[in-house]
């Protein structure tokens, strides 16, 4: 069953790249991102048993999709893995502002709060179930000028 959350009249994303994560247990997964780091739900569609088949989670401009395991297509949370092959970064313009709401929440701090060498402001985290995140003032490519 699907459940819309979209704002009558909200303008489309387009472009860019848009994760897809898998939780063990999505629903409650999607609660605490909203809470911990701030995310918007913007689409869930459920199984019949509960599961999260697919959502839209919104962040600014930034869009994740999140679901349950698949086992038929090989998909796992973070707990079934040894090591990490990747991470996610967002722009936040108040990054200790924001440290402070996820470590509040009880976000695992993996690298505290502070300013990196290359000019920008943030720190990371990883989730209640292991996905890790970094949150900074730092727009890649922001500087590029081709």
């Amino acid at each position: 069953m699907a459940h819309d959350t979209r704002a009558k009249g909200s303008v489309a994303r387009v472009g860019g790249i848009y994760p897809s994560l898998v939780y063990d247990d999505a629903p409650a997964a999607i609660e605490w991102l909203c809470r911990a780091f701030g995310f918007e739900k913007r689409l869930i569609v459920t199984g019949p048993g509960g599961e999260i088949q697919h959502s839209e989670l919104s962040f600014g401009e930034a869009v994740i999709m999140v679901s349950s395991p698949r086992p038929a297509w090989k998909w796992i949370g973070p707990r079934q893995l040894a090591g990490h092959s990747q991470s996610l970064s967002l722009f936040v313009a108040e990054p200790d502002a924001h440290y402070a709401r996820a470590k509040a929440a009880g976000a695992v701090i993996m690298r505290e709060l502070r300013d990196e060498e290359y000019g920008a402001r943030g720190y990371m985290a990883q989730d209640l179930e292991g996905h890790q995140w970094y949150f900074g003032d730092y727009r890649p490519g922001g500087y590029w000028t081709t």
